[in-house]
């Protein structure tokens, strides 16, 4: 089988151009997580503690719908999951999007886009929350990524 799915987040269109960028290095599939009321700039304020993504950051209880399910998850064993980092980790909406769909038995990796953070944060929660998922490796991207060096990346 060894087919590739990329999922992705994307709040302002940033993990989006990365996601469709490894979509053509992989030559895969994309699946955008898409949440049911999109995120407007004052809800991705982060210097305010009512903004919306500030609250979901501060409760790990709260789940963003999103507008679809996958359907044919079964036709992939390699999973990427990529998403902005907000507060050094997932985003909840990553978590709705997990918990909605089995990726046990699944190689996930997962890539994130930020300006500063890494990667272990959100690779070290999401490895806490879903133990029985197989999370291989995750890695910080932005649009210039070497192809080489994701292509070794999953080697």
């Amino acid at each position: 089988m060894n087919k590739k799915l990329i999922c992705y987040f994307s709040a302002t269109g940033t993990t989006r151009s990365v996601a469709n960028k490894m979509a053509k290095v992989f030559n895969c599939d994309l699946f955008e997580i898409e949440p049911t009321k999109k995120y407007t700039d004052e809800d991705l304020d982060w210097t305010n503690d009512n903004s919306r993504s500030s609250v979901e950051a501060h409760d790990e209880s709260l789940r963003p719908s999103i507008i679809k399910k996958i359907d044919n998850l079964d036709l992939y064993d390699t999973i990427f999951i990529g998403f902005p980092v907000w507060w050094y980790k997932e985003p909840n909406i990553i978590d709705t999007f997990i918990e909605e769909n089995n990726l046990e038995n699944k190689n996930v990796y997962v890539f994130v886009t930020s300006g500063s953070s890494t990667v272990e944060g959100s690779l070290e929660s999401l490895r806490e929350k879903y133990c029985n998922i197989n999370f291989i490796s995750g890695k910080r991207l932005d649009i210039y990524f070497d192809e080489v060096e994701i292509l070794n990346w999953i080697k």
